[in-house]
């Protein structure tokens, strides 16, 4: 997740944005959520596309249509725009898990057992499509997501609405070169057939890491690909042999050849493809990968819950169970460094506690388009109380050992002084050094984190790495670094010598520079 540009809203259709999930041929996609912390993934449509000629009555209709078919293998729609609104768009459930193109980007090929359990899925999911009346027509690896407990195929409405314009308009059809089924790249309407063209050539990708019309590595035009769909065969070199006739079946150029979803679905079971066996047969890793983002969206939820009760001066509800653990990874995860899918969720929770907390207590200013999610909310020229000269040293105990010598140790209360910490300092792995009811912990894990004084965290970098480092540096900028010394987060505080991090009263962390907070990790107590 990238952080908002100072270009963008900070809300459309009433929903805050949070950060910048991604973009395709079709418009932006935001972080947003609910006003009861629900997240979702709100996607706008680009102005020439909603210009079209009855583009926005497509839009409407086809978003209606999709809503039908609430299979379990698609995301829900919670709301999209009103007729007029600009920029259209459409907030659906947001699913933190990865899709097949980013895993196999970063991990290789599926397994033959997960291949076919995702076969079977995906072919369950267009019957579940095809039995509305409707065709995808943008079947692709980047639109399945590998949840854990089955795959979800995503974005079929807006992609049939601007399916029909683009058809309109140029006499060609949307859809992904190298997954697109000839009659979609010569013009025709596509309907059910041209999803399972798409359907094969995902799965051809999911088995070899590349489309059957690329080779491996090979960076081609859009153009050729598409000469290659309609005039070429498919490339199976590599797909399980058992599954090569089956594919080359789906990837008939004449569309009354291939195979329906569903006899396609009778032909996987037949060789072991079966729905519901995704959760037993997809990868180890991604499980316990999705394991981690599914404690950092509960974490996410409890955050943002504590940060809009200090908004509104009530007391927070106490956050659940489950948030003790979330950002302390299980030992068996904590050695493997997460890939960039993984940090979107939790990197959500930094960018929604500081852009709405910081805004409490010192008033929201944007970042720009390069700054660390924790630096959304940096305020400038706002007073803080400091007192110099104390710098405590830092302890390698375990953070629920450390935090309790803390308390023992640290002044408590309202009135108690802030603590103020010099550069320069520095925080190895294990160590922490807090004051009153805040401790800022360098896990185990490699995470930047700081916990209350019931263990809630209430705040993180969200980095991971064996034998990460977080140095406060006397430019003022504090850093964590891995292992190799390369920084991997910072506070994009540097240029301010003589800078101070200080712990206030209040429980936020902030570093200042005279009267200027330069930066602040707003905790709220």
């Amino acid at each position: 997740m990238n952080n908002l540009q100072p270009s963008d809203p900070t809300s459309i259709g009433g929903y805050p944005l949070l950060g910048r999930l991604g973009a395709g041929g079709m418009g932006q996609v935001f972080l947003s959520r609910t006003g009861s912390g629900r997240l979702l993934a709100l996607k706008t449509i680009r102005d020439d596309l909603s210009s079209e000629p009855g583009f926005e009555e497509r839009f409407a209709r086809e978003i209606r249509n999709s809503d039908r078919v609430r299979s379990p293998w698609t995301v829900t729609v919670v709301d999209y725009s009103a007729p007029g609104q600009r920029p259209q768009w459409l907030a659906t459930e947001y699913v933190p898990a990865p899709s097949l193109a980013e895993w196999v980007a970063a991990h290789g090929p599926l397994p033959q057992a997960a291949l076919l359990a995702l076969a079977a899925e995906l072919c369950g999911a267009l019957q579940a499509v095809h039995q509305a009346g409707l065709a995808h027509r943008d079947v692709k690896p980047g639109n399945v997501l590998l949840a854990g407990d089955r795959p979800r195929l995503i974005d079929f409405g807006v992609a049939r609405a601007a399916d029909d314009s683009r058809h309109t308009r140029l006499g060609v059809s949307v859809g992904s070169p190298g997954f697109l089924a000839p009659d979609q790249a010569i013009g025709s309407v596509a309907a059910e057939p041209a999803d399972v063209f798409s359907l094969a050539a995902t799965l051809v990708y999911a088995a070899t890491g590349r489309g059957p019309f690329s080779r491996a590595g090979e960076q081609i035009p859009a153009a050729t690909l598409m000469y290659r769909v309609v005039h070429e065969e498919a490339d199976l070199a590599g797909v399980p042999p058992e599954l090569v006739p089956l594919l080359a079946a789906c990837l008939a150029k004449d569309p009354a050849e291939r195979p329906t979803a569903a006899r396609l679905g009778a032909w996987l079971e037949e060789r072991g493809g079966r729905t519901g066996r995704w959760p037993d047969e997809c990868p180890t890793v991604l499980a316990g990968e999705l394991t981690e983002v599914e404690h950092a969206a509960h974490t996410l939820v409890d955050l943002a819950q504590h940060a809009t009760a200090v908004s509104a001066g009530q007391e927070p509800a106490p956050t659940t169970a489950r948030s003790d653990t979330v950002l302390a990874a299980p030992p068996e995860t904590r050695r493997r460094l997460r890939p960039a899918w993984l940090l979107t969720a939790a990197l959500a929770a930094v960018a929604v506690v500081v852009a709405v907390v910081a805004a409490v207590h010192f008033g929201t200013q944007r970042s720009s388009a390069d700054s660390s999610p924790s630096a959304q909310g940096r305020p400038s020229g706002t007073a803080a109380s400091s007192t110099a000269g104390e710098t405590p040293s830092a302890t390698a105990q375990e953070p629920q050992e450390t935090q309790e010598s803390q308390k023992s140790q640290a002044p408590q209360g309202e009135g108690a002084a802030p603590k103020v910490i010099q550069a320069p300092f520095e925080l190895a792995t294990g160590e922490s050094v807090g004051a009153g009811d805040r401790s800022l912990i360098i896990q185990q894990d490699g995470n930047l984190v700081i916990y209350d004084q019931d263990r809630k965290a209430r705040w993180a970098a969200m980095t991971s790495g064996e034998g990460n480092t977080a140095r406060f540096q006397a430019d003022g900028n504090l850093v964590v670094y891995n292992s190799g010394g390369r920084p991997v987060w910072a506070s994009r505080t540097t240029g301010h010598p003589g800078a101070v991090l200080v712990f206030q009263a209040d429980g936020d962390v902030v570093i200042t520079s005279g009267d200027t907070v330069l930066w602040a990790a707003g905790t709220g107590s």
